[in-house]
């Protein structure tokens, strides 16, 4: 079963600061909107669902024709995700345990913002040691062209967007920048350009814009993901950015996670404090998670990219 972080950790009884962990994790919208599954083992092998099979009709005494779908076996390993968070033993002795806290609160911080950037941007190829995030992994009918040399966003590619997506069986998204959801919603204000943007609660009680009834999610204010630094479509500019559209839910799109504390412990994020250490006057905080995420039904997932920071057109 596939929970979101907060959700999870509802239904578990777990230490104070394993839960102001998942607290700050699931205070950004994106990482606060995907459900996690708990896997045993090393990772996860599926398949997944790429082309439906023909159907059709025959006449009396005929055959129907044979068609079978695609199907393609996939896996995901567990990547090791964490860090070590030091607070010198002289800041506990002048402001207290409160004056550590507020230190490690930064470290989860950029712990969250790390995790929301590698779903998005992750490539292994640059760093093996992580997983590739959606720009690496969305190909084919699912990468979508605004314009080829780039330029403003248009409302008809946006449709189309939303058009590549199936929106059944789970919770469906827009993420973008910040800056492109201003844009969308002074889009809204003109009479010459519709993009109407609503306003109201998502599944998750969470008061939010809307585009087409679709919630929006965005990046961090602190730590972009969605700067206009991308490549165009056709490569002659590198001012452009992404919308991403995405349906999270079983056989979906869901984050994965593993044991964090051997074959009976329990699943998910592990933080200990491991005291003062010996090299240095420092309490030592640790934090592991043993996860990834997996992109189940090819229909998922679905990027427009080649926008500009321009007025956004019909």
């Amino acid at each position: 079963m596939a929970l979101t972080l907060i959700e999870a950790a509802k239904l578990t009884d777990q230490p104070a600061l394993q839960r102001a962990i998942i607290n700050e994790f699931s205070v950004g919208e994106i990482m606060g909107s995907i459900p996690f599954e708990n896997e045993e083992g090393s990772g996860v092998h599926y398949n997944k669902a790429e082309v439906l099979p023909a159907v059709g009709f025959r006449g009396l005494n005929e055959a129907f024709d044979e068609s079978t779908g695609v199907i393609n076996p996939e896996s995901e390993a567990f990547r090791f995700y964490g860090g070590d968070m030091d607070v010198d033993r002289a800041t506990v002795q002048l402001k207290g345990q409160s004056g550590r806290r507020a230190h490690e609160q930064l470290k989860i911080e950029a712990l969250r913002i790390g995790w929301e950037y590698q779903f998005i941007k992750g490539d292994s190829a640059t760093d093996p040691r992580g997983f590739d995030g959606l720009q690496r992994r969305i190909t084919g009918n699912q990468l979508i062209s605004n314009a080829a040399a780039g330029g403003a966003l248009k409302l008809s590619k946006l449709d189309e967007l939303l058009s590549q997506i199936k929106m059944q069986g789970g919770r469906t998204y827009l993420l973008m920048g910040r800056k492109m959801r201003d844009l969308l919603t002074a889009a809204s204000r003109g009479t010459s350009v519709g993009g109407y943007i609503t306003y109201g609660p998502d599944e998750l009680g969470r008061k939010l814009p809307q585009y087409a009834g679709v919630p929006i999610l965005v990046d961090d204010i602190s730590s972009p993901v969605f700067p206009f630094t991308e490549a165009s479509p056709d490569g002659t500019s590198s001012v452009c950015s992404s919308i991403y559209a995405v349906t999270f839910g079983p056989m979906m799109i869901t984050g994965i996670q593993g044991r964090n504390d051997g074959a009976s412990g329990g699943f998910g994020i592990s933080a200990r404090d491991l005291g003062e250490i010996d090299s240095k006057p420092v309490y030592r905080t640790r934090v592991d998670w043993n996860c990834s995420f997996a992109i189940y039904n090819g229909y998922a997932a679905a990027r427009l990219y080649g926008i500009t920071n321009a007025a956004v057109t019909t």
